[in-house]
């Protein structure tokens, strides 16, 4: 069985409707030709909304087994894809031993590598020379990663428009906020996007899906939809063009912090401007007041982004904004993210998304616990909260007890029963 014949399985849809909607660019499957993948997915139109979870060290928490601990979780709980993130300065060694234990696709931001071991070997960001941009990415490609961020949107025409914006929160991203340094320092423009071709051919020697990262994503809500993420956007709608002509496979980012009125026109946008490229939006968060709840904020905005056309979430943890997230709070954001994945794929029509509703629908009107549990997001979950509340009859609960309406419902409404 080849790949897109697994994949198809899968989705419920046929092989070959895979195949030309990776061809026309609308459909990707994030898979280094150097790496075989157990647990493989497709992103984009007409299949199941995917969901991607980030780990990674920094420079104060530089565990390795924390991060894998983190990865194990995620792949449990269902997530898609997995992003390393890692800053610390022996990010290459995380990144390895990551690759080595992860079953599903790995992305990662060279821009990362290229700042800290640049800095480290130049003296400053501002020294890195181009060539090194170049090196970091190929050895990244080479040793199996996957799908990369590219920040190839940040251009000196985006940062005038920047300048010019009079925003609230600036850059909100690192890898473009390191290329702003870079371009400013140099006065030159960004060799992500000078050298945009080179990058093609990279990715396509090694079977790299490339998601063209959204340097001027808005970090607070008044600054959604303005000048420069357009403005960035329309230069991604170029380079995804440029890519598919080469046969690579291109995914969009997207915001960010916008308001729920915005997320419509934001996934309409980006499904014109660039071709209907799979679109992986970030959240998007959809009010900046609830830090510590932004798991919840972000799943209320990927429900509806991805409701209306987009095709990939990245989740987002309650520490967001805070620290270093716990297991814990990965396990709240993959969880997070899949409801909200779930509930887009229902409103979408997606083959087979509804079937688990109706037959966890069944199981709770029959009071079947158990099947109830099994067929739950997060089956212990429910488990916890059912021993800890003990009914005084089992086939209710504690919040309704002998007026159980699904009980009086049962009794009174069964077949052929007339008044």
């Amino acid at each position: 069985m080849t790949l897109v014949e697994k994949i198809a399985k899968l989705e419920g849809v046929p092989a070959k409707t895979i195949t030309q909607n990776i061809e026309k660019g609308t459909v990707v499957i994030p898979k280094n030709k150097l790496r075989s993948l157990k647990t493989p997915c497709a992103i984009g139109e007409g299949l199941k909304t995917k969901i991607n979870a980030n780990i990674g060290t920094s420079e104060d928490y530089a565990s390795i087994n924390f991060e894998l601990q983190k990865l194990k979780a995620i792949e449990e709980l269902g997530a898609d894809a997995v992003m390393d993130l890692s800053t610390s300065r022996d990010l290459k060694k995380v990144r390895r031993k990551i690759l080595e234990r992860s079953n599903i696709p790995l992305g990662t931001v060279p821009m990362y590598e290229i700042a800290i071991l640049g800095t480290k070997k130049y003296g400053s960001i501002g020294k890195i020379p181009e060539s090194f941009f170049l090196k970091v990415i190929e050895e990244q490609a080479r040793e199996g990663v996957d799908f990369f961020t590219i920040h190839s949107g940040i251009t000196r025409k985006t940062v005038n428009s920047l300048k010019s914006a009079n925003r609230t929160m600036g850059i909100v991203s690192r890898g473009g906020a390191i290329l702003l340094d870079w371009i400013i320092e140099n006065s030159k423009e960004n060799p992500l996007y000078n050298r945009f071709d080179e990058i093609i051919d990279i990715a396509k020697e090694f079977g790299v899906t490339l998601s063209l990262g959204d340097s001027m994503r808005p970090g607070a809500i008044a600054d959604s939809t303005d000048n420069p993420q357009i403005d960035e956007l329309l230069i991604l709608g170029q380079l995804q063009r440029r890519a598919l002509k080469k046969g690579v496979q291109v995914i969009i980012e997207g915001p960010g912090h916008i308001p729920l009125n915005h997320i419509k026109t934001n996934v309409e946008l980006e499904k014109s401007i660039c071709n209907g490229a799979p679109f992986y939006v970030l959240g998007p968060i959809v009010t900046d007041i609830a830090p510590g709840y932004d798991h919840i904020t972000s799943a209320i905005g990927g429900a509806m982004a991805a409701a209306f056309g987009a095709d990939f979430l990245c989740y987002v943890t309650p520490a967001e904004h805070l620290r270093l997230p716990t297991i814990q709070d990965v396990k709240e954001g993959v969880i997070a993210s899949k409801i909200a994945a779930h509930a887009a794929d229902i409103a979408k029509n997606v083959p087979g998304a509804i079937e688990k509703d109706k037959a966890i629908s069944k199981a709770r009107y029959l009071r079947n616990w158990k099947k109830q549990f099994k067929l739950s997001i997060d089956p212990e979950k429910c488990k916890l909260y059912r021993k800890s509340s003990t009914p005084r009859t089992e086939d209710v609960c504690t919040m309704c007890s002998e007026y159980c309406s699904l009980k009086i419902s049962e009794k009174r409404l069964k077949p052929g029963m007339r008044l």
